[in-house]
């Protein structure tokens, strides 16, 4: 791949610079909405949006404020704007007004996830995390998804459990219901994702440098939406490179995928 200097700082973009910069992407357009990242891709993509074409989102330390200065990965340095404990936390999503990228253990055609269990729910053969936040998430405001390793044993045909509430199993809720239910992105070590299809299920945006647009679908099961030109996931600008450097100073982001 490319070069990285001990402190983490890219000479050339790396496989982790490219997911980055396609997860920032999920929030281009959001404007004032917290957006909130859970993990270490994830909340540098979100800071990344922030500090160069999203300038409008609000984003938290992780804790319990919202911060007005660049916090890098880990760092303390921090100007406060806000205050949103956990408690707080709740009242924005159900107004809709945050855009979260979470993780998943399975995903499938249609954007439901799985964080529970793996296996049937009577007798799972693994306990996972729990279905967590993932039902009023999905339901209440935008979701997208980072997975670091895009493999058939996550992308599969029907998830064993729903945590996430995917197209399908929202489409006969009611209006009100699904107003704010939105997935505008899935990320992955191979290729970036959506459900911007006729009847939501998923389509293939882009490929990583290095990968084919065969190489995405074998590692799925299921078939996927292919448009006729895929093109290639782009690099960070130089602009964009510099500010990923500088949110994470000490690379942590190279640990996420490969």
């Amino acid at each position: 791949m490319s070069d990285v200097t001990p402190t983490g700082t890219s000479t050339t973009p790396t496989l982790a610079d490219v997911v980055v910069i396609a997860a920032a992407e999920a929030f281009r357009g959001d404007g004032e909405i917290f957006a909130s990242g859970m993990g270490t891709i994830q909340t540098l993509a979100a800071r990344t949006a922030r500090s160069t074409f999203e300038p409008d989102l609000l984003v938290s330390d992780g804790e319990a404020f919202f911060v007005g200065n660049e916090l890098p990965i880990g760092g303390t340095d921090k100007v406060i704007e806000g205050w949103i404990p956990f408690r707080s936390v709740f009242d924005t999503v159900w107004g809709g007004r945050r855009h979260v990228m979470m993780g998943a253990s399975q995903i499938d055609r249609f954007g439901n996830t799985n964080i529970a269990i793996i296996g049937s729910f009577s007798k799972p053969k693994a306990q996972l995390l729990g279905v967590r936040g993932g039902p009023g998430n999905t339901i209440s405001h935008a979701t997208s998804f980072f997975i670091p390793k895009h493999t058939t044993k996550v992308f599969v045909p029907k998830v064993d459990m729903v945590s996430g509430l995917g197209y399908d199993s929202v489409a006969g809720l009611s209006e009100t219901a699904r107003r704010h239910h939105r997935l505008p992105r899935v990320v992955t070590n191979l290729a970036v994702l959506d459900f911007e299809t006729p009847d939501h299920s998923m389509r293939l945006v882009s490929v990583h440098p290095g990968v084919s647009v065969a190489d995405v679908q074998e590692a799925t099961g299921f078939d996927l939406v292919i448009p006729a030109d895929v093109p290639v996931s782009r690099a960070p600008t130089a602009e964009e490179q510099i500010v990923i450097d500088r949110l994470d100073p000490r690379g942590l982001r190279h640990r996420e995928v490969s």
